[in-house]
Formats: structure tokens, sequence, C-alpha cells
């Protein structure tokens, strides 16, 4: 008997032992990266989501291209995942969306998402729905409605900071561009309910990355809780408005407009969840944007002159200096867009982006098999002392004399290819306005706060206060 038993033992053993070293060592059509897949299972999962507290390449990136090259193989999540922290490699990745590669998120965040997002269609529908969000935060609606109405509102939010004297940064303007988009969206500016809104939508992003454990106590269960409150909201209003027929002129009226077309791709399910996602979007990364531009400035003082005097300069060549900012002004504020661009160089807010090979693809030499994914390290290409001098200093004037409203080999902080971001317009604009308006008419300096961890998304988590008073007033 003890002669089975052990027999039955070896074969468990070496099974299993098989099982590991094919989980070890993948096998393609041709020659993969190099690189380790970890444990089976879970991966290099646990060092990949490691916290760290610099703005410098994590350490995950760092051992692994020093030992393997700026390409190699990982597993994280259950998922077979080649990384690249190639510049030449990623910018062609996101030039072969659609014949290699595809947009690819976890099923977990898919669903934390929703089922209809924006995330999941490809082709002729996302373009179709890309087209439909440009229709709002395009540069021509910019240009027309929303840099008026944001001037304005960016300048009551700041005003109600300085009567208050002190501001968490990064909460005051998640606040009021919460407050502004929704409005834009829906019509939504019950001020109570626009608390419990954001609050909801706290709850969402703190589970957003995380384990997909639905069960009350953990941040995944408290996230889709979050979402499923805030999705009522938003059915609500469809609800309402559908039965009043009254209209309000934002973005909500457009889509029901395109749902009632003909041979329409849009569904009221897909503008719900367009809803859902473009609120969430915009408040969250501008608002982690603004916050750091204004930790680089007050850290850069010379950067800070500079940038009040190209501002002050604005205000002197108007007419009126209480007047609205123009289009004009705006567009010829050169070095505000170079310190937006070296702050979200720096910040590098989206670190990283998946894309799933759909055939067989040949990098560097290198074989991915259809059905792997590829991680591009835009932070990589950002912090890569080889395209940029000094890379971790703030430094805006590194951008003279480049092109500073487009992508490029060595700058993706807001994408690339047809996946560009449909809302980096709107961001930009956004943190535009709110520098005009902190160093023209406002005295202010830091007074706690600043430190930021990352793990696979950024986090202020003592947030960036700052005391705040006008400059009249002084």
């Amino acid at each position: 008997m003890w002669i089975i038993a052990l027999c039955l033992i070896s074969l468990v053993v070496i099974w299993i032992t098989h099982w590991v070293h094919k989980w070890g060592n993948p096998k393609g059509k041709g020659s993969l990266p190099p690189g380790s897949m970890g444990f089976p299972i879970i991966g290099e999962t646990i060092q990949f989501f490691a916290p760290h507290t610099k703005c410098d390449v994590p350490p995950f990136f760092n051992k692994r291209t020093a030992r393997y090259g700026a390409l190699f193989r990982t597993s994280l999540v259950g998922q077979q995942i080649v990384v690249s922290t190639d510049p030449e490699i990623n910018y062609y990745i996101f030039q072969q969306e659609g014949k290699y590669f595809q947009c690819y998120y976890t099923e977990s965040f898919l669903k934390i998402l929703g089922d209809q997002s924006l995330l999941q269609y490809h082709g002729l529908f996302h373009k179709y729905l890309k087209n439909l969000i440009l229709k709002l935060t395009g540069r021509e609606n910019l240009k027309e409605t929303l840099l008026h109405e944001m001037d304005g509102h960016t300048s009551r939010s700041m005003h109600s900071w300085a009567s208050h004297g002190n501001v968490d940064v990064k909460d005051g303007i998640a606040e009021m561009i919460f407050e502004y988009f929704a409005k834009k969206l829906f019509s939504y500016d019950d001020k109570e309910g626009l608390k419990k809104l954001r609050a909801n939508y706290k709850a969402f992003l703190n589970g957003l990355i995380s384990f997909p454990l639905n069960i009350p106590g953990t941040a995944y269960y408290a996230c889709m809780q979050g979402r499923k409150n805030v999705v009522k909201v938003i059915k609500d209003a469809f609800k309402e408005r559908k039965q009043s027929q009254v209209p309000h002129h934002d973005f909500l009226d457009h889509l029901l407009e395109e749902v009632k077309k003909e041979g329409t791709f849009l569904t009221e399910e897909i503008a719900m969840d367009l809803v859902f996602v473009l609120l969430f979007a915009t408040y969250e990364t501008t608002s982690t944007a603004v916050t750091f531009a204004t930790k680089f400035l007050a850290e850069h003082p010379s950067a800070l002159a500079e940038l009040t005097k190209e501002q002050e300069t604005i205000l002197r060549n108007r007419v009126n200096e209480e007047s609205e900012m123009t289009w004009e002004e705006y567009k010829s504020m050169t070095f505000t867009h170079m310190v937006i661009n070296e702050t979200v160089r720096l910040a590098n807010i989206a670190p990283m982006i998946l894309r799933r090979v759909t055939k067989d693809v040949e990098l560097k030499g290198y074989t991915i098999p259809e059905g792997w994914l590829v991680m591009v390290s835009t932070l990589s290409t950002h912090l890569d002392p080889d395209m940029h001098e000094d890379p971790l200093a703030f430094n805006p004037w590194r951008w003279e004399g480049q092109e500073l409203h487009a992508g490029s080999k060595n700058f993706m902080a807001f994408g690339g290819g047809v996946r560009l971001c449909v809302g980096a317009d709107f961001a930009k604009l956004q943190t535009a306005i709110f520098l005009h308006h902190l160093v023209t008419k406002y005295r202010w300096k830091i007074t706690g706060g600043g430190d930021i961890v990352r793990r696979s998304s950024l986090s202020f988590p003592n947030g960036l206060h700052i005391q705040i008073s006008q400059k009249n007033l002084i």
C-alpha cells in the first residue's frame, strides 16, 4: 500500500515540477524576451505593486531593465506580459493599434468601469465614441464655450479658497472640476448631492486597482458600491430628462439625440457608462496634474518667477485687467505650456499602458505571441537620461523651441496613436487657467503635505496644503 502512495506522491511532485517549469519557461513560435515569470499564478505582482515615494522609475522596472534590457517578460495578476521601456518600441506599439495590438484592460478593471465603457470598444465604434466626446472636450468647443465658463468657475472657486485662507489643492481642485463637469455632462448641480456623488467616486477610485474580492469590508466591494450609487444618479438623470423633454443644453441632451437617430451605434446603457467614465477621468487626472504643477512651482522659484512674468504681461496687455481670458491669450502662453508639459512628463500620471497582441509580432528580434500583453512604460521614456538631460529635474526650459501640443517618441503623457487622450486639451486648458489666476491674483505658500505614493497610480496621501490670500488685500 505504501508503495502505491509513494508512487502517487511522486507523480504529483513530477506534475507540479513540470507545471512550474512550464510556467517559468513559456514557449512561442520564436524567441521570447528574457525575464522571469515569478511564482505560478501570482507571478511578480507583489513586487510590481510595491509602493514607492519618488518620481523616479520604480525599482520594479529599474532592476529588470538592468538585468534583462529594455524589453523583458514577466507575469502580473496571472497575465503573461512583455514590458517595454524602449521609446522606439513604445512609439511603434501606439502606431500599430488595430494591426498587431489592441487596447486592453483587466476583466475586473472593465467590470468596475462598466460593461459598456468606451474602453471596451475598438475600430469604428471607438472612433465614433471618441468623436462624440470631442464635441464636448475638443478644441472648437473649448474655444467657443468652455474657456469662458472654466475661467469664471475657476475664478470664483479660488476666491472662495482665499476667503478661507487655507486649502488642500488636490481636494480643492478636484471638487472644483467635479462640480463644473457634472453640470456640463448632465446639469447636476445639487450641492449636497455633489458631495455624496464625489464621495462615491472616491470609494470607486480607492478600489480601482485592488484585488477583486467583492465582499463587505474590502476596497473592491466599496468601489463597486460607489459605482452602483453613481450609476443610479446618472440613470435617474436620464429617466427624468426623457420624461420632461426640457432641453438643458448639456452633453446628456446631445447623447439622447444620438440615441434616437436611426441606425445609431449608441444605446442608453453605453451613453450612461460614457457619462460615468468621463466625469471620473476628467476630475481625477486633471486635479492630479494641477496639484503637481503647484508643488513643482513652489519648489522651483525661478520657474515660478518666469511663469508669473508671462501671466502678468498678459494682464498688462489687456484693455481691462478684469476682463476674461481669451483664446488668443491662452495660445500665447508659451512658458505656461512648457510648465504643463514638464509637469506631466515628470509626474507620469498614467505611467504605463497595456495592449493585447492580436497576432504574433516581432519586436527587436523577439517574437511576442498572440494573446500575450505588452506593457508600454511611458514613465521610463519620460525619465530616460538618453532622451532628457537630468530627467528627474523640473526644468520647463527643456521644452524651449519644441512642439508643445503633440505627442512624440519622447513624450507620451497623453498616450499616442488612435488612443490619444480625448481630454488632453481640456486638461491643459484647465491647468493654464488655474495657474493664470494663482500667480496673478494670489499670494500663496505650501504649508503641508506634498508627499506622493505611487503603486500603479499616483496619490497624495496627505494632500498639498497651501495658505492663500488675494494680492490686493495684502
